[in-house]
């Protein structure tokens, strides 16, 4: 067998092995063989790069380049379903899809709603070609790098090949159309949201309120390495196109089911409205069982000929309803309010309640937000509260029983100093929370600093993590990051137990001088100052010392830098305590400027030049590109103006830009041509 053959054969292999594995849940061979089988490909296909395949099984883990989403329309529009939360409301609709076709006879397929994000998938001959968000029905972002990342969905379909020889290995299994759109909902399963809060919790981030809003996060990230590690799943329910195998919607999500679509078990073809509302309440109590959340029943009438006479309302189908259920709800007593603080000093209130069960769980403990939230309920201590779960995995209280108060009760009021460090806490103007100015003698926000300081994303110093940063600060070995720095392995090892274990924490913080400048910059944890503006200060400043001397004009000069960062970062240096960390990690060679490769200009082949970068590339990241530009004389620039010299334009660039350029006569240059032009 040629190694082009053995590339097709491993192929086949790991996709199949992969819709065993997330759809069937019936593995047949291990991690570690799956493994093997897609490191010997990942091998061969790089040295065979002519047989690339944006469909290939190493396409899942995704790309580290920055893209952007274009805006593309809907073949068929998506409409949004008429909601209800009663039984007489699908009495009535039952009643009018009656009378709507003439006293026809018709059934119902009941499916769960999942409470996630819609998608639509677009696949021609057997192979995933677009993956499109509803947007707003008419228009939706083009996510097709995201949602090939997404192991339940499969990039090409089993079997196509076959029957497009005319091989029939499965007689049950229904032709696959050459061209069709699947429809369904990305969700973040509950075990997934569970561990990413936790992680959020830790690095002092707020945690995403519910599993729909951190899988909507999640497949409009820029970067489709961060979709493929946040493990998204999907369930599809919706099949279109002008050749379906079938004229029922139940048997053509059967038919789906067969070509590898990750369809729900939990679908029944139903014929009268008692079984309609069978099915409805037995999935109140047995979805709680589900590993993703679900907020309600969709039904659908099943006959594909009916629902076109039914026909549309101007939002919605007149064939198909949404029956949602309503958020549990339990009462229970407030005993008392207290306060956290995170890593940046915000301090969250917290409801401390007489546990109660609610949606199949104990929860004594609700988030208050912060103090308008707090004031907004009339909060008193001892009242009886609502508290509220449905969809959301974090219990939030919605109203006080006000009629149930004790007349003495006293309104609880935020506090005035950091329950931590005893600190005066402070309120900028136009922000919700009150934050501890303490940063450098607060435990909760040293501690926050340190394990931020130690991420993947900033020095990424792996052979440590939370629990050993607190275990550290608890026996004086830490007060702030500069401190890693001068643990040695006797430190760690006092019985002699652990010396191969210390010994790799001391070369790993070691090995973090090595980190680029800019992560450096995010790394220091600077109020506001995130992944991305750390790197336009580093670039921009090249160096720690011009950054630190950097007045408010100066920053500002900056794209993407407004007066709040510029701010933070000027109070940030004028700290003595941050001083001294600044001068102890240079000390111990943490690298405090851009390198000599970044700073030295390759040419002035840009000079005088203003760009404008705009959609997603191949051979190089967005910032790659700009720091090209900078290296070799160019200026990057966030808007296109009649100042613009070009556009450096990758794939999908935004419509509006392209409008924009041609109006203005802005030339537009490829990716290879712009490589030409720096040689």
């Amino acid at each position: 067998m040629t190694e082009k053959e053995k590339i097709i054969q491993l192929r086949r292999q790991l996709h199949d092995h992969n819709y065993r594995y997330y759809v069937l849940n019936q593995p047949v061979i291990s991690d570690q063989d799956f493994d093997m089988m897609m490191h010997e490909l990942q091998d061969l296909e790089q040295r065979h790069p002519e047989m690339a395949d944006p469909n290939s099984p190493t396409q899942r883990v995704g790309s580290d380049l920055n893209q952007e989403f274009t805006q593309v329309p809907h073949k068929y529009p998506m409409l949004s379903l008429a909601n209800t939360y009663n039984e007489e409301d699908v009495r009535d609709w039952y009643d009018s899809v009656s009378r709507g076709l003439g006293g026809e006879p018709f059934e119902v397929c009941c499916e769960l709603k999942y409470d996630g994000l819609s998608i639509s998938l677009t696949y021609e001959d057997g192979r995933l070609v677009r993956g499109v968000t509803r947007g707003d029905g008419v228009f939706g972002d083009d996510v097709t790098g995201n949602v090939k990342t997404i192991r339940s969905i499969p990039l090409v379909l089993p079997g196509w090949e076959e029957q497009k020889r005319g091989i029939d290995l499965f007689s049950d299994v229904r032709p696959i159309p050459r061209s069709f759109e699947i429809r369904g909902e990305i969700l973040m399963p509950w075990k997934v949201f569970e561990r990413l809060n936790q992680e959020r919790e830790e690095a002092g981030e707020t945690p995403f309120a519910n599993p729909r809003n951190a899988a909507s996060g999640t497949l409009k990230s820029q970067k489709s390495d961060l979709v493929a590690s946040r493990k998204l799943d999907a369930y599809l329910y919706y099949l279109l196109g002008e050749s379906l195998p079938c004229d029922g919607h139940y048997e053509n999500l059967e038919a789906a089911r067969q070509w590898g679509f990750k369809v729900s078990e939990g679908i029944r073809k139903v014929r009268t409205l008692q079984e309609v509302f069978d099915f409805i309440n037995y999935w109140d109590h047995a979805r709680r069982d589900l590993p993703v959340a679900t907020d309600g029943i969709v039904l659908k009438v099943n006959d594909l000929r009916q629902q076109r006479a039914l026909g549309f309302t101007a939002k919605s189908p007149r064939w198909a309803i949404a029956y949602k259920y309503k958020a549990e709800r339990a009462c229970t007593q407030l005993r008392e309010v207290t306060y956290q603080v995170g890593r940046t000093g915000a301090v969250t209130p917290v409801a401390n309640m007489e546990p109660v069960l609610l949606a199949g769980t104990t929860v004594k403990r609700a988030t208050l937000n912060n103090a308008d939230f707090i004031r907004a309920l009339d909060l008193h201590l001892g009242d009886y509260v609502f508290v509220e779960k449905g969809g959301e995995i974090i219990p939030k209280i919605v109203g006080v029983d006000t009629a149930r108060r004790d007349p003495a009760a006293i309104p609880v009021g935020f506090i005035s100093h950091c329950p931590e460090c005893g600190t005066p806490l402070v309120r900028d103007e136009g922000e919700a929370a009150f934050y501890c100015p303490n940063d450098a003698g607060c435990p909760p926000q040293i501690k926050g600093r340190i394990e931020h300081f130690i991420a993947r994303k900033a020095m990424n110093i792996e052979s440590l993590g939370p629990e050993t940063v607190d275990d550290y600060y608890r026996r004086g070995l830490i007060h702030d990051v500069a401190d890693l720095y001068d643990i040695r392995v006797e430190d760690i090892d006092g019985d002699g137990s652990r010396k191969k274990s210390a010994q790799k924490i001391v070369k790993g913080i070691a090995d973090s001088c090595q980190v680029p400048f800019e992560r450096v910059v995010f790394a220091l944890g600077i109020r506001f100052v995130g992944e991305t503006s750390a790197k336009l200060l580093a670039r921009h400043f090249k160096n720690i010392d011009a950054l630190a001397e950097a007045s408010l004009d100066d920053l500002m000069q900056v794209e993407g830098v407004g007066e709040i960062i510029a701010r933070s970062v000027i109070t940030y240096f004028h700290h003595p305590v941050n001083q001294d960390i600044i001068r102890r990690l240079r000390e111990h060679g943490v690298r405090m400027s851009l390198s000599e490769e970044q700073m030295t200009p390759a040419s002035d082949a840009l000079s005088g030049k203003s760009i404008v970068i705009s959609g997603v590339f191949v051979h190089h990241s967005r910032d790659e590109y700009k720091t090209m530009i900078e290296q070799h004389g160019g200026k990057n620039v966030g808007s296109i103006s009649s100042k613009t010299s070009f556009i450096l334009a990758g794939d999908n660039m935004g419509p509006s830009k392209l409008q924009k350029a041609e109006k203005l006569g802005i030339p537009i240059i490829d990716e290879d041509t712009f490589l030409k032009m720096i040689e």
